[in-house]
């Protein structure tokens, strides 16, 4: 079931100097760890000047939609799915 939510998360990301790519490694959210294991989409989008970064990303149970705000540097978390329907 997919669930809409806009809530602050932390999240520890590399980068990739060679390929120039941006990775979220691990997604903190209600005090738990999600090390994600699958990178879905990434794309870009802006809001006046500020350029957001969305990436689809998977843990072991959950799918999560992050988005990053380049003028805060702030995660929020917009999506979440346990890959069940209602």
């Amino acid at each position: 079931m997919i669930e809409k939510i806009s809530t602050p998360v932390s999240v520890s990301m590399t980068f990739d100097s060679t390929s120039r790519r941006v990775q979220p490694k691990i997604v903190i959210w209600h005090g738990r760890l999600y090390p994600i294991v699958k990178t879905g989409l990434h794309h870009t989008y802006r809001q006046g000047r500020t350029l957001f970064h969305v990436f689809s990303v998977a843990s072991k149970t959950l799918f999560f939609r992050l988005v990053l705000d380049t003028e805060t540097l702030y995660w929020r978390l917009e999506e979440i799915s346990d890959g069940m329907t209602n």
